[in-house]
């Protein structure tokens, strides 16, 4: 374990911050000695700004749209100086992950680079004004799916990024959330420590785009988890080893906290809060996730 952050104090992060949450445990992870390339979003804003840092190892700032090209990058560059002990890293926000650069990604892990890619994703795009994603929970409010008389919110799906590059043939594939950080940073370790593209998926809760008490966010992501609305699991090699298994709790539990689900708690609510109890109940069946 690191006794020194390697994320610094005194970053411009929002009070129970999800993302800096996961930062700090992603650094715990990888160690020390690491390079990371991270797009613009939430938490390249509030760390790095000119002529400030709070990153205590490298870290290079690329556009939304190719962090995973400049990691692609930075790794071919370390291994032809014959460093092969450098780990290479992209932690980005879910906008930069599920849509904008999901081209850049795909490629990276087609060629086969030896990077870690990180996804925080707090499933909208909270930078920039909480707009929705493709990680946007279904019926969940955002500016840009406000819930009104003819819409109950996002009307799309999630988005399974997980699933997607488990199909590129990843060595490494894993979902994981800050509500539990021993388990964060084993799984960045390992990530790290598998040779090829490997990919983590950090749920990180904010707690304005969501609409909660900052002092809840650990709480939001633990009901997340527990009624199987964000399973956490792992995937080697293409098969899956590993969940964590839950004594799954009704999905109201955990909309009921988040303001961006205030719609839903209505008579004419009823009907889409089944919906959202079917997700998780075919999360369960998916994943085996009821002990």
């Amino acid at each position: 374990m690191i006794t020194e952050c390697l994320l610094a104090p005194g970053h411009r992060g929002c009070a129970g911050c999800g993302a800096a949450i996961a930062a700090k445990f992603i650094l715990e992870g990888a160690g020390r000695n690491c390079i990371v390339c991270g797009p613009t979003g939430c938490l390249e804003v509030f760390t790095t700004p000119y002529p400030e840092s709070a990153w205590r190892v490298p870290y290079i700032h690329s556009l939304f749209e190719n962090p995973a090209a400049v990691a692609s990058g930075v790794e071919t560059a370390l291994r032809a100086l014959g460093n092969e002990d450098t780990k290479v890293l992209v932690i980005a926000g879910d906008g930069s992950t599920f849509d904008i650069g999901i081209r850049s990604i795909s490629g990276m892990f087609e060629r086969g680079h030896d990077v870690t890619y990180v996804c925080y994703d707090n499933e909208a795009y909270m930078n920039t004004g909480i707009q929705r994603s493709a990680a946007t929970p279904f019926d969940a409010a955002t500016t840009t799916s406000p819930a009104g008389s003819l819409s109950y919110g996002n009307p799309r799906p999630k988005k399974d990024m997980p699933a997607i590059l488990v199909a590129h043939g990843s060595p490494y594939v894993a979902t994981a959330t800050i509500a539990y950080p021993k388990d964060v940073i084993r799984k960045i370790k390992t990530a790290t420590e598998t040779r090829g593209p490997t990919y983590v998926q950090i749920h990180a809760s904010c707690c304005t785009g969501w609409y909660f008490e900052s002092s809840m966010a650990i709480e939001v992501m633990r009901l997340a988890v527990q009624t199987a609305l964000y399973p956490i699991f792992e995937f080697v090699d293409g098969e899956l080893k590993g969940v964590r298994k839950i004594k799954q709790k009704p999905v109201e539990e955990y909309l009921r906290i988040q303001r961006r689900f205030k719609h839903l708690f209505t008579e004419s609510g009823k009907e889409e809060i089944r919906k959202i109890q079917a997700i998780a109940d075919r999360n369960v069946e998916r994943y085996g996730l009821v002990r």
